[in-house]
């Protein structure tokens, strides 16, 4: 088969969770397939190029449209051209079979390509307040139910989020798979031996770390709730005293949209010594990160999957999660879960960790026990039975 990949997603400097879910799924799509073509298509009218994966296998062809991005969505958008599956064709001289899009964007296909779409999450339709006025704009006009009717296979990365698009779309379950996403077995338990230490000394001044922190590691957007998380941290120093507690608040994570809020916040606080803001951290150094963490804490209001969290479980870091959308789902019984509205339960729970290493060492080991469902061999071989099933085997969610 002839397939048609677009990886727009991964032509841009800060690697997102869709940008680690769509690297982590086709890299393990291309080591285990040889036998169908993959062209992939990104749109390089700028010097964006650079930041592409640059996978190797014969059976893969980088294909580049040189339109300013606004000036391709926008025909997408009003002239629905070009259409992508035929530009591939003409730079090809072959049918595409099926075209997929890891994650939803300005896409113009022919009816004669089969679309297989990745849908992440409803936090745009659950949450539009905490997007800015632009990315309102944007998820309105790329029309996400459109897209879903449109899709053939729908791929989510969770149950939650398959319930989450039935529901609200109306959406045939039976074309909606679960593929769980994973995380890269880079992210693993620190190795504590003497020929490391140099390494983490080195680590540590990079980032100017502390020697015990407690960690958030995600974009800077109002729906990770980081002001509930700081809130938190500030009622625990206050009724306890750095002296007591001695772990410094570690955010790290990329500038998203409508963060002046918690800019604010952290100028305010009294206890802004104590809180550090790392800012994007190359996916190279997150492993580090989250290894050398007492705790890391994720009181998000809503998620498709949570990628970090499972992050930090297969580092073998204990983890606080919000109960909310899928998070109970990925991490079952490797989390203590709080309500994110309620800022005293985040208090609560960090400092019950911090003080409690049986109860730590439960969740490390319960956490390690769950990471080991994910796994991106498993999600790849799903995703060629759904797009390739045998006569006699229905693709089933993973």
């Amino acid at each position: 088969m002839n397939i048609g990949l677009d990886i727009r997603s991964l032509a841009q400097r800060a690697r997102t969770g869709v940008g680690e879910y769509t690297i982590g799924l086709l890299d393990a799509l291309f080591k285990i397939d040889q036998q169908n073509n993959y062209y992939l298509f990104y749109n390089s009218a700028g010097n964006t190029a650079k930041f592409l994966p640059q996978w190797k296998q014969n059976n893969l062809t980088y294909i580049s449209g040189r339109w300013p991005n606004k000036l391709f969505n926008l025909s997408q958008k009003l002239l629905r051209q070009p259409k992508i599956d035929n530009y591939l064709r003409q730079k090809t001289g072959r049918q595409i079979d099926w075209f997929f899009s890891p994650n939803i964007n300005f896409t113009s296909l022919s009816k004669k390509t089969k679309y297989i779409l990745t849908v992440h999450d409803f936090a745009f339709n659950f949450y539009p307040k905490f997007f800015s006025a632009r990315q309102r704009i944007w998820h309105q006009a790329v029309n996400f139910k459109k897209q879903c009717q449109r899709a053939d296979v729908i791929l989510a990365p969770s149950q939650n989020t398959k319930n989450d698009i039935v529901k609200n779309y109306q959406i045939n379950p039976e074309k909606i798979f679960v593929i769980y996403p994973a995380c890269s077995s880079n992210f693993t338990a620190l190795n504590k031996s003497n020929d490391n230490q140099s390494e983490i000394i080195a680590f540590r001044k990079k980032y100017n770390l502390p020697d015990k922190y407690i960690l958030f590691l995600g974009a800077f957007e109002p729906r990770k709730n980081i002001i509930g998380l700081i809130e938190a941290y500030e009622k625990m120093l206050a009724k306890y005293g750095f002296n007591q507690i001695q772990h410094y608040l570690v955010l790290a994570g990329a500038d998203g949209w409508k963060n002046k809020d918690v800019r604010r916040k952290l100028k305010k606080t009294v206890w802004r010594d104590y809180i550090k803001c790392l800012g994007y951290v190359n996916h190279q150094d997150k492993p580090k990160l989250y290894q050398l963490a007492s705790l890391f804490v994720y009181p998000s209001f809503y998620e498709g999957f949570g990628l970090p969290v499972l992050e930090a479980m297969q580092s073998e870091t204990p983890v606080i999660a919000s109960n909310r959308s899928s998070l109970p789902e990925v991490t079952a019984n490797g989390a203590i879960l709080i309500n994110p509205n309620k800022t005293d339960e985040i208090t609560r729970a960090m400092k019950l960790i911090l003080t409690d290493k049986n109860l730590s060492d439960y969740l490390i080991n319960q956490g390690k026990i769950q990471s080991q469902k994910f796994n991106w061999q498993n999600s790849a071989e799903q995703f060629l039975k759904i797009i390739n099933p045998s006569p006699r085997q229905k693709p089933r969610d993973v």
